[in-house]
Order: structure tokens, then C-alpha cells, then sequence
């Protein structure tokens, strides 16, 4: 049984129902269809943001905004001038979704649930006559010049589909890029870029959920961040993290995820200023002891652990306070050195780097340039970002860059 449609979107995720819902918008006659290969749409935007749907990020300069995305900054500044964050807030807003802004430029929707995003995808698709079929797993793709006809011919395993122009938005999907790179399509191969370091170490051992703001660097590169910190059962996770995580994606991979950090816990305080600001507490609070109470914006817990760790034991008073240990406590707050052993990777937020070669997509339709009538967007093209919306915000990018094309 054939089923015919002026366009395909393979993927029913959030860049495949984005684009769906923007062509037939611009263009009601077109007959338009979703195919998604699980039993339900949507998933990632079901459980991303711990359930809430971290929708975008309140950065409205383009320019600004394609600093977040370690791969495809150059790429997405066009793109980014036509369909911004502002814009997504506007779409959104028409389409019954209110979004806020959190302290840290994370927008979610109002309702704090996901689920309003998702209502709000699967109540345009009906209302425009968008089909959307699960379970529809895409075996073989046929290009117009191997079907010798003027159409794109997808074989599911129970079905095939023909159409005119054919939308891949599948996202991180091995056989998917396998079926294109036997179209002649480059794949810069896929390598983890959002994911938390695996760490053991005596001074971290016991403060899970204890979180700093910090800076981080990683020895022998010139990776670096600034931000949260937050130490977790299995090492260290936090945006601070996230970020050298994803700028570092590739470099990383190559050391196998075994390196080593520097990690400053009072972010921007060198070790000679912090030196100097522990010989003046020596003298104001020579009878008090040291390991008490933090003079620094960190917590009491780390406090204490970072004055172990220099060789100062719970009692010493600051009076006391030797100058090797006066300069191991400078060095413990302002560069303390940490082994990372491995990653962890949750598969609710799990980001690739890697995807369809960006030299090969019309960034101004998101058409392939080796084949008419062959469309991509969203995760499936070598293009990810940091955390904190701005993976989304590609994929509605992308979408509407997209819908103007095909229009």
C-alpha cells in the first residue's frame, strides 16, 4: 500500500512537529505527514528540563546567542536574524502558550509542565490535517535519480511512503546518517557533548548537593568556564561543568575522558590575592579556628574539607597556622587538582555532538546541496549547544527556516 504526500517529515520530535505545523501554517493545501519510528511523539520535549521543557533562552541578539553553540556558531547567525528567541516567545504565545523567564535566562512554560508543549504541537498538527503515524521505523530512503522518478520513496518496515520533498529530522540517529552518508552525505561522527565527570576524590566524597561558583580549566588544553559547580555522588556536574563538557566535546573523547582539572573554588580570587586574604584573617581571627566557619562564599561543609586537605587538622587555630599550610589552603581554594575517570551521560538530555557536515546545507532553506527536494532540521546536522534551551531553540530555528523554504 503506497501513501502519497507533498512532504515527509521523518522524526516526530520537536524540530519534525515545529516544521510540520510552520509549512502547513504558510501553506494549508500541502498534504503533510510525521513519521515517527516509536509508539508515541515527542518524547525528548516530554522529559526534557526535568519534565518542564526548557522551551528557549531569553538571549534576543543573534549575535549573542550563536556564542552558546560550540558547533554551528558561524552557521546559525543568518538563520538567527530571521528566527530568534523573541520570536519563539511570540509563536508560542499565539499558538496559547505563555513562557518566564527564570533567574538564570531559562524560559519554560508557565504551567511548569512539558505536557502544554506537547498539547499545544499535537492540537496544531489535527487542526491543520497534519498526519502524524508511530511506529513507522524508515528502512531504505530512495532518492529521485535511484527511483528514476521525480519523488522520494521511504520504506518503513510495514509501509512504503512516496512524497516530493522529504524533511530529515530525526535527530542523534546512527542508521538514519548511515542511510545518508550511502547518499553521499559527510557525517562528522557523533561523540557525547553534554555529560557530568565521573570523580573520586577524599574531598568531595561526602558533599553531594553542595554547589559553588567557580571557575575550571582542563591541564594541557585551553578549556575553560566559569559558573555552577555542583558536586554530585559520582563527581561533578553543574553548568560549569556542562559548558567545558560541550566546548570540549571532541577533545575529550580523543583522551578517552581520562583528565585532569583545575578547579577554583573562589572563581575569580587568584592564589596570590588569596593568600594575602588568608595572612590578614590569620591576624584578625588568631584565637578562632580555621576550620570552623568559611570567610568565603563557599560553604561551611566544603570549608572544612578544602582545610583537611591541606594538611590542617579541625582543631588548629588560625594563630597557629604554619606558612606551607597557609599557602596548601591558597592552593586548595584557587587551584585544587581533581582526576577525571570517565563520564556520565543521562539519556533524558543526552546531546551529540556530530551530525550531517554543515558545509553541505543551504543554511538560508536548510535544503541539502547534493539533493533537490531534501530538507533537514533540528540535532540530525553536525549543530549542539550548551545546556539551557539553546538545543531547542535550534530546532525551532531550523523548523521555520525551513517552512519559509519549502513555502
Amino acid at each position: 500500500m503506497n501513501s502519497n504526500f507533498d512532504i515527509i517529515i521523518v522524526g516526530g520530535g520537536a524540530a519534525g512537529f515545529f516544521t510540520a505545523i510552520n509549512i502547513v501554517e504558510k501553506k494549508p493545501k500541502l498534504k503533510v505527514a510525521i513519521l515517527e519510528r516509536g509508539n508515541e511523539v515527542l518524547q525528548k520535549v516530554r522529559i526534557s528540563g526535568g519534565g518542564r521543557c526548557n522551551v528557549t533562552h531569553a538571549c534576543f541578539e543573534p549575535n549573542e546567542l550563536v556564542k552558546f553553540y560550540p558547533r554551528g556558531e558561524k552557521e546559525l547567525r543568518g538563520p538567527f536574524h530571521q528566527f530568534c528567541s523573541g520570536d519563539t516567545i511570540e509563536w508560542f504565545e499565539k499558538h496559547g502558550v505563555a513562557l518566564k523567564i527564570e533567574e538564570d535566562g531559562r524560559m519554560f512554560p508557565v504551567s511548569n509542565s512539558s505536557q502544554t508543549i506537547i498539547d499545544c504541537f499535537l492540537k496544531a498538527t489535527q487542526k491543520l490535517g497534519i498526519t502524524v503515524l508511530t511506529g513507522q521505523s524508515v528502512q531504505s530512503i530512495f532518492s529521485p535519480e535511484v527511483s528514476g522518478e521525480s519523488v522520494w520513496k521511504i520504506d518503513t518496515q510495514n509501509q512504503q511512503f512516496i512524497c516530493e520533498k522529504l524533511v530529515m529530522a530525526t535527530g542523534s540517529n546512527p542508521k538514519i546518517w548511515e542511510m545518508l552518508q550511502q547518499k553521499g552525505h559527510a557525517v562528522v561522527s557523533p561523540v557525547p557533548s553534554l555529560f557530568t565527570f565521573n570523580i573520586k576524590d577524599s574531598r568531595i566524597k561526602e558533599l553531594p548537593g553542595v554547589s559553588a561558583q567557580v571557575s575550571v580549566k582542563v591541564k594541557d588544553t585551553k578549556l575553560n568556564s566559569t559558573g555552577p559547580l555542583l558536586i554530585t555522588h559520582w563527581g561533578m556536574s553543574g553548568p560549569a561543568i556542562l559548558k567545558l563538557s560541550a566546548w570540549g566535546a571532541r577533545i575529550l573523547h580523543d583522551k578517552n575522558y581520562q583528565f585532569t582539572i583545575f578547579v577554583n573554588w573562589l572563581n575569580d580570587i587568584e592564589t596570590s590575592e588569596a593568600e594575602k586574604i588568608l595572612k590578614d584573617l590569620k591576624q584578625e581571627h588568631a584565637k578562632k579556628t580555621v576550620s570552623k566557619k568559611s570567610p568565603f562564599e563557599i560553604t561551611n561543609r566544603l570549608w572544612e574539607s578544602l582545610v583537611l586537605a591541606s594538611g590542617i587538622s579541625t582543631e588548629t587555630k588560625w594563630a597557629d597556622l604554619s606558612k606551607t599550610q597557609l599557602q596548601n589552603l591558597a592552593k586548595q581554594l584557587t587551584n585544587a587538582t581533581f582526576q577525571v575517570n570517565g563520564k556520565s551521560t543521562f539519556k533524558e538530555e543526552f546531546v551529540t555532538a556530530g551530525g550531517i557536515d554543515l558545509k553541505e546545507i543551504n543554511f538560508k532553506t536548510m535544503e541539502s546541496k547534493l539533493h533537490e527536494n531534501l530538507y533537514f532540521a533540528g540535532e540530525i546536522v553536525n549543530i549542539d549547544a550548551i545546556t539551557g534551551g539553546f538545543n531547542f531553540q535550534n530546532a525551532w530555528t531550523s523548523g521555520f527556516i525551513l517552512a519559509n523554504g519549502i513555502s
